[in-house]
């Protein structure tokens, strides 16, 4: 292929793409888009962190005392308030160590690839996010299982398979490690791991467990601990990886678990090796975040409250929102351009609400994906569900 077949090749792919909507606000319960005002019903933002006052507060005096920027953290990125958080979320976590990473795609980047190998074994859900996908085909593992979504039964047939595998020695005489690797919260459609499960059959077949829970941290278990929490199994997960950039609203991510394997990752995995630490901005929110957890769970038990309001509404109203156990309300629609046609009407009835469709969930199971903030009120609530009732009637969704 020649350069200019190469640059046309894209040409075609950006042409039919979709431009983003520009925001022009914070991420606040309602949001500023071509200058008008659009109510917030979207976002992972869950507990309203992205506009609160004291976030805001703690990221100026860190950043008039400390500056901005970090660097490296083997050489000099190292903070005061990096050591801080990890101690912090640690704590929270109910794990004895953690570290902070950019991202939590980084986090899940490094929590496989730095322990797993060509010859060890990784079982995953069929429906774990990219980002595990993506550090799964890092990893280069070449022994790589899949089990039917939330499926213990299948699970257990694969981790049979698995054994088989590891009774063969790998090329340095150590046995193959086996990971058992999960979301703990589904993001399309809201659902949980069966993590009790799950930690019974690693316990029977000696595997490790892994759980991505960017979706429960802030949310679920008690003061928004998560999903390992909210099970009763803390301290029954080896690996747990958390994002900043959900509920806490900022960014980053982590891995949390026993001492020894954060040190472990402190010293080995290249995602903390060769990458920029947080910023000073970024590491003192996340912190004043998990501080304000710590105290209350004011913004945890009004979200619930929202989350429980819109989706008994829109059961009222005769929409599917699925068998979600979260925040996350998915407003089935089955047909892509239904669901594409219902987010334009919304769009104009000033909600702002975009559309999940293939090849991000299956053909026909195309949605709405409705996630209510802490940070709104009943008031505004109503405007987002009685703009979805008259787009369910005009579209023939509800009668």
């Amino acid at each position: 292929m020649s350069k200019n077949d190469f640059y046309k090749k894209l040409e075609d792919v950006v042409r039919t793409g979709k431009a983003p909507y520009v925001i022009e606000s914070g991420q606040g319960a309602y949001l500023t888009i071509n200058g008008k005002k659009k109510l917030n019903f979207c976002s992972s933002h869950y507990l309203g962190f992205a506009e609160d006052q004291r976030l805001k507060t703690a990221v100026k005096k860190a950043v008039e005392k400390y500056g901005v920027g970090t660097g490296y953290r083997t050489l000099a990125g190292t903070h005061t308030l990096h050591l801080e958080l990890e101690e912090a979320i640690a704590k929270f976590k109910g794990t004895e160590a953690s570290v902070v990473f950019s991202s939590a795609y980084m986090a899940n980047a490094a929590a496989i690839q730095t322990i797993i190998g060509k010859e060890d074994i990784v079982i995953s859900d069929e429906l774990n996010h990219a980002s595990i996908i993506d550090a799964v085909r890092l990893s280069g593992v070449k022994n790589k299982f899949i089990y039917k979504h939330a499926d213990t039964s299948d699970l257990e047939e694969k981790l049979k398979e698995a054994q088989k595998v590891q009774k063969a020695p790998k090329s340095d005489g150590e046995e193959p490690l086996i990971l058992i690797v999960t979301d703990g919260v589904f993001s399309m459609d809201g659902d949980l791991a069966p993590l009790p499960g799950i930690v019974r059959l690693a316990e029977k077949y000696k595997a490790l467990t892994m759980v991505d829970d960017a979706h429960g941290e802030g949310v679920l278990g008690k003061g928004g601990r998560g999903v390992v929490d909210h099970y009763g199994l803390v301290g029954k997960i080896d690996i747990e990886i958390g994002s900043l950039s959900k509920a806490f609203s900022v960014i980053g991510g982590f891995i949390a678990g026993n001492r020894t394997l954060i040190g472990y990752y402190n010293l080995k995995a290249r995602q903390r090796l060769f990458s920029i630490a947080p910023t000073i901005p970024d590491t003192a929110a996340s912190l004043e975040a998990i501080r304000i957890l710590q105290k209350s769970d004011a913004a945890v038990k009004k979200l619930w409250e929202n989350v429980n309001y819109v989706r008994n509404e829109f059961k009222k109203l005769g929409f599917d929102t699925g068998n979600s156990q979260t925040p996350i309300t998915p407003v089935m629609l089955g047909s892509d351009e239904v669901a594409k046609e219902f987010s334009t009407r919304l769009f104009d009835e000033g909600v702002f609400a975009t559309p999940i469709v293939f090849p991000m969930v299956a053909k026909g199971a195309a949605r709405i994906r409705v996630i209510p903030s802490a940070s709104q009120s009943r008031k505004d609530l109503d405007v987002g569900i009685k703009a979805f009732e008259k787009i369910g009637r005009q579209l023939g969704v509800i009668k």
